[in-house]
């Protein structure tokens, strides 16, 4: 007879028969840098993650590698806004700086940098603007310009998140073209709008100043559109997709993985983080579990790859 309990019954069984398992190759944490010097910048909406100006995020980031960190994603706060987004694809720009004295310090360090304009428009989209109409064509250059100058100054991957159409397609086009084959794209190929966005928006002070983004963002109620826009993007020369947010599209990462030969990432998002960080503090979840199983999930799912804010405290805890 078969009795289920018996590959339960001690730690030692259930370690031997584990299906799915969380490496740190395969996790990434973000980053937040801003202009100016000595700046550690906490996140009221985010507790434990803070804005960092390029000499203090050098600090953190070999706490960060000392600790088993090998990936991050960079996202940067320009110290000026405008129309046209200059200081995104500017070669002095705070991201580019960034990129040259992380790579100077940490050379094995992988870097992955978000493309998007909506952090440096004074409106907060993630597109250029024809009146109030968001322009998809004509974001595409500035786009492009953004991905180069990161893969100029070091990057390895480029992650553009946008969802402008055609975008992986200019950027992919653009690199080429100036000699940078061999930069990765990592497209935020299925990016939902969603509410789970709010934290990130504050950190990242990136929230529009009009209307919203469900004009480029994907329908959460859709699930079909999602093959067809990461299918698209590896047509375009994407390398790997993402989905975003995580936790609550786990469908969709699973299929993904189903129909998919490239890698997939899972973004879990800046709401999701939060959330359990404010259900630890008041006690009411054990943290360590809770984000154990929520990330083992994401990976059981089909996810290769996680992009977390609480990437940092799961290197100690896989130790």
């Amino acid at each position: 007879m078969q009795r289920h309990r018996r590959l339960r019954h001690t730690p030692a069984i259930r370690a031997l028969v584990t299906e799915t398992r969380l490496h740190r190759d395969e996790l990434i944490q973000p980053f937040f840098v801003v202009d100016g010097s000595t700046k550690k910048e906490t996140i009221p909406s985010m507790p434990d993650i803070f804005r960092y100006s390029v000499d203090t995020l050098l600090k953190s980031i070999e706490k960060y590698v000392k600790h088993g960190g090998r990936s991050i994603l960079l996202f940067g706060l320009p110290k000026d806004k405008d129309d046209f987004a200059k200081a995104a694809y500017a070669d002095n720009g705070i991201v580019q700086k960034a990129i040259r004295q992380i790579k100077k310090h940490f050379p094995q360090l992988l870097v992955i940098t978000d493309v998007c304009l909506c952090a440096y428009t004074k409106h907060g989209h993630c597109g250029i603007l024809t009146g109030d109409h968001i322009d998809n064509d004509k974001s595409l250059p500035l786009l492009a310009k953004m991905a180069v100058s990161h893969a100029a100054a070091g990057a390895d991957i480029v992650a553009p998140s946008d969802m402008m159409d055609f975008r992986v397609a200019a950027i992919r086009d653009a690199l080429e073209e100036n000699g940078f084959k061999n930069t990765v794209i990592m497209s935020y190929a299925v990016k939902y709008s969603s509410a789970y966005y709010g934290p990130f928006r504050e950190a990242a002070d990136s929230s529009p100043s009009f209307g919203d983004r469900k004009s480029y963002q994907m329908n959460n109620a859709n699930s079909r559109e999602a093959l067809k826009e990461a299918k698209q993007d590896i047509i375009e020369g994407a390398d790997m997709v993402m989905v975003k947010p995580a936790l609550a599209y786990l469908d969709i990462i699973k299929v993904l993985r189903q129909k998919l030969d490239v890698p997939i990432v899972a973004y879990n998002v800046s709401g999701e983080y939060s959330m359990v960080k404010a259900a630890a503090q008041k006690k009411w979840v054990d943290e360590r579990a809770i984000v154990l199983e929520n990330l083992t999930a994401m990976k059981r799912a089909g996810a290769d790859i996680i992009i977390s804010y609480h990437t940092q405290d799961v290197l100690s805890w896989l130790k």
